[in-house]
């Protein structure tokens, strides 16, 4: 199913044309996605002002709706969805380990405890600055505590387990000597949340998905050969230890990037790959399409938080955590039933 792509006699691309097919679906769905969210409910614009209000042309509301209120948090969603998806796949790729995310080093925890510690004692620091600290730092902790940095990938998932076992210890502190109104509203950033999205989480999403997705792309080729064992890798040239290291990082900023626009939102690091895997029926989730299924799955979770009444209100994260929790417990019966576990 794989053919080339030449782009004259400059270079030549090997294309996957079941991810090709994949890539089109999911680019025709963020669409269905982002025209619902944007139409849909007692403030969407009118399906027939849409293309006008794209183009330039909104007025009253329907501007608001879309350079303020709408538009800006549809374009937050599907950029966190993209750059979670590509942490996801990274990670899982340079662990070998299936249920592997940024979550298991405790970079979502050491961010809730960033955010939480900054509403407490820096009252005037936005939570997402809090938060992106406090993931440096619990990424540093974990890097310092393994001793070989993160070339050992058992060794960077106890200490990451660690670490976040004292971050978690951190928040519910914060939480519980911090009044109900203050607590109630960090708290919903905990889980992770799009409700305040703005232009500017926009820029910073997406200035960090111009820069990493080219690099994780170029990276994917060697971290691939990881899969084969460090043996295997170092015998077809790869520098096992730097490249692992550097898509670790890569990891790391991903989410870390996503983490400052919306708070530690779960699951979609961890799914985003399996679903596209399962999908294109290919060994290795490929960056592209995986951004794009976190894409999806970020979008489709924000619009369900809007427009479901059972769910208004709710911040984006706990849906995540829902249908998160149920595909991670059905991944275990599966890995289980192959003797995996």
């Amino acid at each position: 199913m794989t053919s080339v792509m030449r782009v004259g006699r400059v270079a030549a691309f090997p294309v996957d044309r079941r991810s090709l097919l994949y890539g089109a679906v999911a680019v025709l769905l963020l669409a269905v996605i982002a025209v619902a969210t944007l139409t849909l409910g007692r403030l969407g614009i009118p399906l027939a002002e849409l293309p006008s209000a794209l183009l330039g042309g909104a007025e009253g509301s329907s501007a608001f709706v879309l350079e303020r209120l709408r538009g800006p948090r549809l374009v937050t969603a599907v950029l966190v969805g993209a750059l979670l998806g590509i942490s996801g796949t990274l990670f899982q790729t340079v662990t070998r380990n299936p249920l592997g995310s940024p979550d298991v080093i405790g970079l979502g925890a050491g961010a809730g405890a960033g955010a939480a510690l900054a509403s407490l004692v820096f009252a005037g620091m936005p939570a997402a600055v809090g938060a992106v600290l406090g993931a440096g730092i619990a990424t540093a902790l974990v890097f310092v505590c393994t001793g070989r940095g993160f070339r050992s990938p058992t060794r960077t998932i106890i200490a990451g387990i660690a670490v976040a076992a004292i971050a978690y210890a951190v928040t519910q502190y914060v939480v519980s000597v911090k009044l109900r109104d203050a607590a109630s509203q960090l708290a919903a950033y905990l889980v992770g949340s799009l409700n305040a999205a703005s232009m500017q989480d926009v820029v910073v999403t997406g200035g960090a998905l111009a820069v990493l997705l080219p690099a994780a792309t170029a990276l994917a080729p060697k971290t691939a050969l990881l899969e084969l064992g460090d043996d295997v890798a170092a015998g077809l040239g790869v520098a096992t230890d730097r490249t692992r290291s550097t898509a670790v990082l890569l990891s790391v900023a991903a989410a870390g990037a996503a983490v400052a626009a919306a708070g530690p939102v779960s699951f979609i690091a961890l799914t985003a790959p399996h679903i596209t895997r399962r999908l294109t029926r290919a060994a290795h989730a490929g960056i592209l399409p995986t951004a794009l299924t976190g894409a999806v799955l970020m979008g489709a979770a924000d619009l369900a938080a809007q427009q479901i009444p059972l769910f208004d209100g709710l911040p984006v994260g706990v849906l995540t955590l829902g249908v998160g929790g149920v595909y991670l417990g059905w991944l275990l019966v599966q890995e289980r039933s192959r003797g995996r576990l």
